[in-house]
């Protein structure tokens, strides 16, 4: 009786995340499949929005083998940005839904995922020092006589020069989508957090042959 139950949720949750995101219905369900299959021991399981969660770890490992990223700091923000419940893990339907922004979102999607990456601590704002952290966190450290953290400091000052728009000394927001429309490699000015072209369509061929 659970396993139909489960049959009909997963029917139900496909339908629901098809109409809520970029992928087709066999695409989600091709997603779905690969969620379970992360999970230890979920194959037993009736598959419900409580049983059926990532922790951090194993949706690091996905990020890493998957898309080819290695930052720390930036996987854990991806994560977070996953997770939009804040409860810790990341469920199927914010799975299936942040893969959608991830691999195949709007220009304003990924413009408000990046930003919710960039803003460390959440207060709506990527500050002077938050800039300062990520800069230094995924510049290639090269030996150098010159102190680095100079460097870098002019490097947040120009990236402000060029994306404060309200002059106040930080970026709301309002700045960050404006300066993005205006040039939109500025999406990913503090380190990157959406996947390379490559890892995208290498991502995308491994559950798209299955529909």
């Amino acid at each position: 009786m659970a396993h139909i139950t489960a049959k009909k949720y997963q029917a139900k949750l496909a339908d629901d995340l098809c109409r809520k995101t970029h992928f087709s219905k066999p695409e989600v369900e091709s997603l779905l499949r690969m969620f379970k299959k992360y999970i230890p021991g979920s194959a037993n399981q009736p598959h419900t929005h409580h049983n059926s969660r990532m922790d951090r770890t194993k949706f690091r490992d996905v990020l890493h083998n998957s898309f080819d990223m290695t930052d720390d700091m930036l996987m854990d923000r991806i994560y977070r940005a996953f997770d939009t419940d804040s409860d810790g893990f990341v469920n199927m339907e914010e799975w299936v839904q942040g893969l959608s922004v991830f691999l195949r979102g709007t220009l304003d999607q990924q413009t408000q995922f990046c930003f919710a990456v960039f803003d460390l601590n959440q207060d709506g704002f990527i500050s002077r020092d938050e800039m300062f952290q990520l800069l230094k966190n995924s510049l290639i450290k090269q030996p150098t006589e010159e102190d680095p953290d100079e460097g870098i400091k002019d490097l947040v000052e120009i990236t402000l020069k060029k994306m404060d728009l309200d002059h106040d000394g930080r970026l709301s927001y309002q700045d960050y989508m404006e300066a993005v429309k205006n040039e939109p490699l500025l999406l990913e000015a503090f380190g990157p957090c959406l996947p390379s072209s490559w890892a995208k369509i290498a991502f995308l061929a491994t559950f798209s042959e299955e529909c």
